[in-house]
């Protein structure tokens, strides 16, 4: 057996026995058209863009698959940004299954055509969306973030995707506003199993501000994490704080081929001691 097809072995039985997620994430780019309060990234109009090419990402999907993952994330920064990931989201969701993070903001008339189809694709959006009340939400998402969100979501269900509401909180959440909310994204098209909570984690903007939980690896699901600056342990491991990269997360810089941070991940994981896996449920 070859040294390639080895790790593709090993990495693939890890996967299979769930000692390492099957999800691959991909940040494509660190350029938004929002600024968080709590963005991981320091993300905002005007950043670097550090983005990964769409050749690549499709080019990774195919590595993902060929070492045994199961499954895609893609997140950001704000990936609509770029105009051809409507293709680039087909290309991959042909591979394997992929999920994108948005903040919802940017379906227009036309970028909605450009995404119809997609529709009965493996393919699901999961758009942002923190409370059931406009101003609260809007405090830390940005102005008039609220609305296009409420008014994107059922467009998008219309046209036939699978579409994910993710709130991210701190210390727990209002449980009033809570329900409010779940009352708000079904009447939207979207079902409770498809409403992901989070809590706010201390990186990036978050931690300027001090808000949010210390998450490090005994927390974080050991997700393999490819940027253009390297690959890292979880979607939540490449911050930045004041501009400059985090990399207390870093796996390796090397991301080509995609074998060498998955091998490297895999005996990360495998040199934990018992009982230091514990997770607080972030994903």
């Amino acid at each position: 057996m070859t040294v390639a097809g080895a790790v593709a072995g090993a990495v693939a039985g890890a996967v299979a026995d769930g000692r390492l997620p099957g999800r691959v994430w991909l940040y494509s780019t660190y350029s938004c058209n929002l600024a968080c309060t709590y963005c991981l990234t320091e993300s905002a109009p005007g950043v670097p863009r550090r983005a990964l090419s769409g050749e690549r990402m499709v080019g990774l999907t195919h590595e993902a698959a060929a070492l045994g993952f199961t499954e895609m994330g893609v997140t950001g920064g704000e990936p609509f940004l770029s105009p051809e990931l409507p293709t680039v989201l087909a290309r991959m969701a042909e591979v394997l299954p992929t999920v994108v993070l948005t903040n919802g903001t940017l379906f227009t008339d036309a970028r909605l055509a450009t995404l119809r189809p997609l529709a009965g694709l493996p393919l699901r959006l999961q758009l942002s969306l923190d409370s059931a009340e406009p101003d609260r939400n809007d405090e830390a998402r940005g102005p008039d973030n609220f609305r296009k969100v409420v008014e994107a979501v059922p467009r998008l269900v219309d046209a036939g995707l699978r579409v994910r509401v993710a709130t991210t909180v701190e210390d727990g959440g209002d449980p009033d506003d809570m329900a409010r909310l779940c009352e708000l994204h079904r009447s939207l098209g979207v079902p409770d199993e498809d409403h992901v909570v989070r809590p706010v984690v201390r990186r990036g903007r978050a931690r300027a501000n001090g808000q949010g939980i210390v998450a490090g690896t005994p927390e974080l699901p050991p997700e393999l994490t490819v940027t253009a600056d390297g690959a890292f342990w979880s979607p939540f491991g490449p911050t930045v704080t004041g501009g400059v990269l985090d990399t207390d997360l870093l796996v390796t810089r090397t991301t080509d081929p995609l074998s060498v941070p998955a091998e490297a991940l895999l005996r990360l994981v495998e040199a934990r001691p018992p009982g230091a896996d514990a997770r607080t449920g972030i994903r």
